[in-house]
Order: C-alpha cells, then sequence, then structure tokens
C-alpha cells in the first residue's frame, strides 16, 4: 500500500511525519504560512510547496492522508479542512486544546467518510507496551493507586513564536505531557475527580503554569497523582509511570518513559525488553521517544483494517476532556 502524503505545518516535528512518509509512499506536498520553511522542506524532500492550506487542498486532488502538525490551537480547523476535501488526517497531539473542536473534528470525519487518527507515540514504548499487557490480561489484579512524574526542562528560549500563548500552545499539560494523559487514560481508563495546584515560577513570558501536581480518583476506584515541571535544571531528568495494584508494582521510567526499572509481579520474572528509539531531539531540548516509525508502520495497518488498533480520534479527544477537567479545577 503507497499513499500520496501532505505535510501541513513544517516545523521541528515534521522531519519525523516526512522520513516516514517517505518509506510509505510520496510526499508529494508541504505547507507552511512562512514561504522559507516550505521551500526549504519541498526542497528537502522533493514535494511541491505550497504557503495556504487552501491552496494546497485545491490543487492536489490525488492526496491519501495530510500530517497536520501546525500550532496546536490550529489542529482543530486545519484537520477539518483535509477532511472536508476529502483526506484521511493523522494530527500530531494534542488532537486539539478544547473538547468542543475535537468535537466538530470527530464530525467532519464522520461526514466526509474519512479517518481521523492523533500521534501517540508513547503508547510504543517497549516498557509501557509491557505494562499496558500486563493490565489488560489481569496479570496485575486490581490497581490500588499509582504515580506519575514528569519532570523536563524547558529554557526561556525555547517559548518563541506560537509556544507560551493560550489560544496556540494551550499549557504545558497539552504540548509537554499531553503524552502521559494519554497513557493515563489508555492504561488506567477514565478519570472520575481531579483535583489541582497549578504555578508559573520561572518562566513569565508565557500565559500558562510551568508546574502543577494534580489528584485523580479513577472511574475504577484508584487514586494517584500527576506531579509536573519543565524547571528540572538544564535538562530533562525524569518521564516515570508507578502502577501499585494487589498482585504487582511496576514502574517506568527513565527521562523519557523508556526504561521498566521496577517489576516485582508475581508469578513473572523481570523481562529483558528491547531498547527503545532514542528521543527527539531539536537542539538545546529534548521530547519524547521518537517513535514515529512505529506510528506509520501501524497507521498503514489501520487504513486497510479498521480492527487494528490504533490512536483514534475519539481516544485523542479524551486526552483533551481530562487536561481540560485539570485545568478547570483550579
Amino acid at each position: 500500500m503507497s499513499l500520496n502524503f501532505a505535510i501541513i505545518g513544517c516545523g521541528r516535528i515534521a522531519k519525523r511525519h516526512a522520513e516516514q512518509m517517505t518509506r510509505h509512499g510520496k510526499l508529494v506536498a508541504v505547507c507552511d504560512i512562512i514561504p522559507e520553511k516550505a521551500d526549504e522542506f519541498a526542497n528537502l524532500y522533493n514535494a511541491k510547496a505550497y504557503y495556504s492550506i487552501e491552496e494546497l487542498l485545491k490543487a492536489e486532488t490525488g492526496l491519501n492522508l495530510a500530517a497536520v502538525c501546525t500550532p496546536n490551537g490550529l489542529h482543530a480547523a486545519h484537520s477539518i479542512k483535509v477532511l472536508e476535501a476529502g483526506h484521511h488526517v493523522l494530527c500530531e497531539k494534542p488532537l486539539c486544546i478544547a473538547v468542543e473542536d475535537g468535537k466538530m473534528m470527530i464530525a467532519a470525519a464522520e461526514k466526509a467518510a474519512k479517518k481521523l487518527f492523533v500521534v501517540k507515540q508513547n503508547r510504543y514504548n517497549p516498557p509501557v507496551a509491557f505494562l499496558k499487557d500486563l493490565i489488560a490480561n489481569g496479570k496485575l489484579g486490581k490497581i490500588y493507586s499509582f504515580q506519575i512524574n514528569c519532570f523536563w526542562n524547558r529554557p526561556a528560549a525555547y517559548y518563541t513564536d506560537w509556544k507560551g500563548s493560550k489560544d496556540l500552545d494551550g499549557g504545558t499539560l497539552f504540548t509537554q505531557f499531553s503524552h502521559f494523559i494519554d497513557l493515563l487514560y489508555w492504561l488506567l481508563g477514565d478519570v472520575a475527580a481531579i483535583k489541582t495546584i497549578s504555578k508559573n515560577f520561572a518562566h513569565p513570558s508565557i500565559e500558562f503554569e510551568d508546574t502543577g501536581i494534580v489528584a485523580f480518583e479513577m472511574k475504577s476506584g484508584s487514586i494517584g497523582s500527576l506531579n509536573y515541571t519543565v524547571n528540572s535544571f538544564e535538562k530533562n531528568m525524569e518521564g516515570s509511570f508507578i502502577v501499585f495494584a494487589e498482585n504487582g508494582t511496576v514502574k517506568i521510567g527513565g527521562q523519557y518513559l523508556n526504561e521498566l526499572e521496577y517489576c516485582h509481579v508475581a508469578g513473572i520474572d523481570k523481562p529483558d525488553l528491547p531498547a527503545g528509539n532514542p528521543a527527539n531531539g531539536y537542539g538545546f531540548y529534548q521530547g519524547s521517544m521518537s517513535n514515529h516509525d512505529k506510528v506509520y508502520e501501524n497507521l498503514m495497518l489501520a487504513l486497510q483494517d479498521e480492527k487494528h488498533a490504533f490512536a483514534s480520534a475519539d481516544e485523542g479527544l479524551k486526552s483533551v476532556e481530562i487536561i481540560q477537567n485539570i485545568y478547570n479545577s483550579l
């Protein structure tokens, strides 16, 4: 199966998409409102450059799928335009930054009879997949409690252009840590109650928090916490997910949920898991694990088989809903 792809938004993450698109088909078009960015990207991947999404969608009638890699606050509008033009969409995280926008995105996909997916690459980290299997197969028994820690560094130099804006960025949980919220829902189910404390200690130029503590009660009855900050001194420190359960305790750690740090489960030896991919590097800072190879491998399967497990718009919307509820609980 070979597809014609387009990329909307030629920022840092777009390169990850382009690398995988050229493995599974042809990147035929790229778009950015900054002409130099679009031209540079087009030259690099032998694609045609456009400077508006409307221009691209009018000209490129043979597209199969577009990746939306624009600022968070534009994901909804751009995804809807692509869907209405009759093409599938793979939207970068977060799906959007408002629940109502997400509902409109899903409605547009249903009306166009096209697929709307969202990037959730941390699901493919080997320790995360291992924990998912333990929970799904009942090996841990009843989940009692959990702890999620997100201790990263984002210096003032990171917050340029749209980053740090409430309207386009949305908040630290949307841009930095939405993957952790996705894993909370994917692994442990839906949330029943939330209590939040947050502050901005070190980033006066941004319009939201740089640190927060969230207490959760899950619909399953388990309780847990999320502790997050972008004030880890000079570099990312830790991304971890700990589960305390009836039949075991498991900690996924490392900087990016990439290490099985602790595993004591009844009847199961700690496995020797394969090494994961390195983190996404962006010069003076790093992001999550670069699992876009696995994202696209599974995307291709999901386009051929509706039953293949892949992060859907509905799942992406749950992350948005939980984050919105966290902010609303302040």
